[in-house]
């Protein structure tokens, strides 16, 4: 039996790179998912790869508030219930402070906070309704520390962490637990992108800083979100789970 048999999740930014290995993970230990993006080829190639049966694809813009009833009526018609909710789209733009204009500062927020946000919200009635469930927010070691150049993204993420705190709080007498997973690295398309953009980084020398020194596979936090969305969790909530390789443990964190 999978950790997972019987539950079903809805999974944002589920087309690539860690919602993906989600995804994959998720239907590996037996639950099914609906896996939502706005990358739709891809978004659809990885639920035709799952199959039918355990997966369904829609399109889903995190910021639209009919997206996101479409995407939880999706889990409820197709599968029956809604037991687990990833928040797990998001976008990342590295600029100073002074170079960053206010709209690419809101479009952050807006996609990676408010759109959070809005998910939690959305799954509350179909929880109730399943007698419980999971909600695991992914946010950053940028929501525990800062960074030059990510004001824009180490704010959305230091407010997951608001969200989920608050969350745990009012949803917890309902059976509904909301945690927060915080990664460092982790190879994916996204990462390697923001490694890129940021000038004068030397990559080299933040893995010497690992006590692990590399980056993560998308699997090793996927195995963490499973975690968190089974029942093995179930006196877990309001709590914020790092996986960095140890960076936060080191010197001046």
């Amino acid at each position: 039996m999978g950790r997972l048999d019987g539950k079903v999740a809805l999974i944002t930014g589920g087309a690539r790179g860690m919602g993906k290995s989600h995804a994959r993970h998720f239907v590996a230990e037996g639950a099914r998912v609906v896996i939502g993006d706005v990358l739709d080829d891809k978004g659809r190639a990885v639920a035709d790869g799952l199959g039918a049966y355990c997966c369904r694809y829609v399109h889903h813009d995190v910021t639209s508030e009919s997206d996101w009833a479409a995407a939880v009526a999706t889990a409820v018609e197709a599968f029956g219930r809604l037991d687990v909710l990833v928040n797990n789209a998001g976008i990342f733009q590295h600029a100073t402070i002074a170079e960053m204009t206010p709209d690419d500062f809101r479009r952050v927020i807006e996609v990676n906070l408010i759109g959070s946000w809005l998910g939690v919200r959305q799954v509350v009635a179909p929880m109730r309704t399943a007698g419980g469930g999971s909600i695991v927010n992914v946010s950053s070691i940028k929501g525990l520390s800062g960074a030059a150049g990510l004001s824009a993204y180490s704010a959305s993420k230091f407010g997951v962490r608001g969200i989920t705190r608050s969350a745990a709080q009012e949803l917890g007498p309902w059976g509904i637990r909301v945690n927060s997973v915080h990664p460092g690295g982790v190879l994916t398309a996204m990462a390697m992108a923001a490694g890129q953009s940021m000038t004068g980084v030397d990559p080299g020398g933040l893995l010497k800083l690992l006590p692990i020194s590399r980056l993560a596979e998308p699997i090793e936090i996927s195995r963490l979100v499973a975690f968190l969305a089974a029942d093995e969790s179930s006196y877990c909530t309001g709590a914020e789970f790092v996986a960095d390789g140890g960076l936060l443990s080191g010197p001046g964190y």
